[in-house]
């Protein structure tokens, strides 16, 4: 029987250059493995609480020290001795933090050592950690989904929607996919430069140019998807990260587009993406109305969701309860699955089949804060998810994600399958 032998922490530094957790497991039979967890920018105030240290002395108080001495301490002094079994591990750690936000420990320490117990477990199967996290089940490559032009916090609101993606339609590979969103990529790159504009990069590695509007933003994807010789709507399609809360004011119910210097309320933000539909190929919608805006959520769904994904994710921080409340209300038909949002890979799991039973789609995705962890690219095939959202094709913490699943692909052989195309990304 192999069993956890040590448990050890490091505070390093994510892709932003802030403080975050790896862990270090070591079994009883001597081998160890590693994992480090992300940090978002852009987070609801439904996730799960990460433990910072507030020592302004120290990275501006986001230090994580005591995250890295809780495991050191109480979470190895309760795991040790046991076998690297995922849900009782998950289970034993969520009892030690006993908070419903695992705010006591930690989500960025109980993350970290529910990962690297994900990773025991497949090397004590002989097993890559894709194939174990299936459990047998089927596997696909999940279909990318990729930040090409950046505003709201990933790029100081220089607009106020968070992220324009572009969404390969025809690529029947993953490696396909990829090479579609990487010609369009640096096509965007290219126009950019004709036009003087800024070609530095976000928070995720998508463009963060100083553009007048979202229609602009829109324009240039047009432009740069027909540079790279294909067609919008055919080939290509668009995704739109609104994240609403961040424009949303709670005491008058309205959304403050300052890029457009107007405010409008919740029916007309959706007529306004509606108009961005009908003029573009948009498919996907992510937080077009605030984290607890309930009622309008279902209405926007009712009126959009027959033509296009519309994505909670500070809608449901990957909760089982407020997905469960989101299926009820009918408030979207997708969800966004970031493990660091809910804390354990179990409770992850959870999510995802949860969703899929209900008819949602789900979409995998990475934090503005990430690591060379690629554990990501894992989890989105293991669990079938069918989308995956990393951000762009540059920066090393983003191609870490992008290239395993390179390697995933090229070891599935002729098993290997790109998810199809939902319903709802097939209008454009």
């Amino acid at each position: 029987m192999t069993t956890i032998a040590a448990l050890d922490a490091l505070e390093i530094l994510d892709s932003r250059g802030r403080p975050t957790v790896e862990a270090r497991l070591t079994l009883s039979d001597g081998r160890a493995v590693s994992a480090s967890v992300p940090s978002g920018a852009s987070t609801g105030r439904h996730e799960a609480v990460e433990r910072r240290d507030g020592d302004l002395s120290r990275y501006r108080g986001r230090g994580t020290r005591g995250a890295v001495a809780a495991i050191d301490g109480e979470i190895a002094a309760a795991l040790i001795g046991r076998e690297p079994r995922q849900r009782e591990v998950d289970a034993a750690l969520r009892a030690l933090d006993g908070t419903p936000d695992k705010s006591r420990l930690g989500a960025n320490a109980i993350l970290a050592v529910s990962l690297a117990t994900a990773r025991a477990a497949a090397l004590v199967a002989g097993e890559p950690l894709w194939r174990h996290l299936a459990a047998g089940a089927e596997v696909t490559l999940p279909r990318p989904m990729v930040n090409i032009v950046s505003g709201g916090l990933h790029a100081g609101r220089q607009l106020d929607f968070q992220d324009f993606l572009v969404i390969p339609l025809a690529a029947s590979s993953f490696s396909a996919a990829l090479e579609t969103v990487v010609a369009v990529h640096a096509a965007t790159g290219e126009l950019l430069a004709e036009r003087g504009l800024s070609t530095l990069k976000a928070d995720e590695g998508g463009y963060g140019p100083a553009l007048p509007d979202h229609r602009a933003a829109l324009r240039l994807l047009d432009d740069a998807v027909r540079r790279a010789g294909l067609e919008p709507g055919e080939q290509v399609a668009y995704g739109l990260d609104v994240a609403a809360t961040h424009f949303f004011d709670a005491a008058t119910g309205s959304y403050r587009l300052a890029s457009e210097q107007r405010t409008l309320d919740a029916a007309e933000l959706a007529g306004y993406v509606e108009q961005l539909a009908a003029e573009h190929p948009i498919v996907s919608i992510e937080d077009p109305l605030a984290e607890d805006d309930w009622p309008a959520w279902a209405e926007l769904t009712a009126r959009l969701g027959g033509r296009m994904q519309v994505i909670g994710d500070d809608l449901f921080t990957t909760d089982l309860q407020r997905l469960e409340r989101g299926i009820a209300e009918r408030s979207a038909n997708a969800v966004l699955v970031k493990m660091n949002q809910i804390g354990t890979i179990s409770e992850t799991a959870d999510v995802v089949a949860h969703a899929k039973a209900a008819g949602f789609t789900t979409v995998v995705s990475a934090r503005s804060g990430e690591t060379e962890d690629d554990a990501l690219a894992d989890l989105a095939v293991g669990l079938a998810g069918g989308q995956i959202k990393v951000g762009s094709v540059t920066q090393s913490e983003r191609l870490a994600k992008y290239n395993r699943l390179l390697r995933i692909e090229r070891d599935l052989g002729e098993q290997a399958r790109l998810a199809p195309l939902p319903e709802t990304l097939r209008s454009a």
